[in-house]
């Protein structure tokens, strides 16, 4: 995935845009080692204001739980990089947003790591109908690369989720 801009014209974030329009639905985002970049990225394509409610940024553990509703036992007992704030920051971006559609962005972007997890290693969930879906990944590359490719990452999950949510 590193190496995959998602800034650029014409990538996944536009077909991302058509299908949420096609389907007339919304997204928000809770994000913290994208801190807005995810959120930035889909208010950059053409139309995006039908579908963007807005997205949360929580870079600081303390903002996990006070903008996008973590519960504190999970921040005490998994940490702000785990794959169960990932799921709770993706239903609080849909819940405190009001979107059908949430994604939840956290982990170690670098250049040291955090709470024992290397940098790179990044969790990405997706809430909405059908339930949430959380993906890790281990991402290569500087603190550029591995935020950038954390939202093509995104993108692409939310992507598979509109469309098949559409299909099934």
């Amino acid at each position: 995935m590193a190496g995959t801009d998602p800034l650029t014209p014409g990538s996944r974030v536009d077909e991302l845009v058509a299908a949420l329009r096609r389907t007339s639905g919304t997204v928000a985002a809770a994000e913290s080692l994208t801190a807005g970049l995810f959120t930035a990225t889909v208010a950059g394509v053409p139309g995006a204001s039908a579908v963007l409610r807005g997205g949360l940024v929580a870079y600081a553990t303390d903002l996990k739980h006070v903008l996008a509703g973590v519960d504190d036992e999970i921040l005490q007992r998994d940490g702000p990089v785990a794959s169960s704030t990932a799921h709770a920051l993706a239903v609080g971006a849909a819940t405190r947003c009001g979107a059908d559609w949430g994604v939840g962005l956290t982990g170690v972007a670098g250049p040291d790591p955090q709470d024992g997890h290397p940098v790179g290693t990044v969790f990405v969930a997706v809430a909405g109908p059908g339930g949430v879906t959380v993906d890790r990944h281990a991402l290569a590359g500087n603190r550029w690369e591995i935020r950038t490719a954390t939202v093509s990452a995104a993108v692409s999950r939310l992507l598979v989720r509109v469309q098949s949510d559409t299909t099934g």
